[in-house]
């Protein structure tokens, strides 16, 4: 599935704006920093708004999405943003997640 996305677009920049809120919200709640490379949260950011626009879930832009349909993506194993390997293996063991968008407190380092 392709959709075209006007990253200029009023409904983007909204999207994005959201976007933006979660990801603060998501390293508040788990006690991470964001990236020193803000390009890369930003790059990141601009992938999680995409994939909520086209499929309807912050689905890891770092990923390719498997499945044509909803009932087919939830059976994969597609990494919705915060992914659990992030979650319980990239971050207590590598201080970051695959995309480098959640550091450790302890780890924060440019992509």
């Amino acid at each position: 599935m392709k959709k075209d996305i006007d990253m200029n677009s009023d409904v983007f920049l909204e999207e994005l704006s959201k976007t933006q809120k979660f990801t603060n919200k998501v390293r508040e709640r788990f006690s991470f920093d964001a990236n020193e490379n803000e390009e890369l949260n930003l790059s990141i950011e601009e992938g999680l708004t995409r994939n909520k626009l086209i499929y309807g879930k912050r689905f890891c832009p770092c990923f390719i999405i498997i499945g044509k349909t909803k009932e087919e993506q939830k059976t994969k194993e597609n990494r919705v943003c915060p992914c659990k390997p992030a979650l319980e293996k990239e971050i207590p063991e590598e201080g970051k997640c695959h995309c480098g968008i959640y550091c450790s407190k302890n780890k924060k380092e440019s992509k």
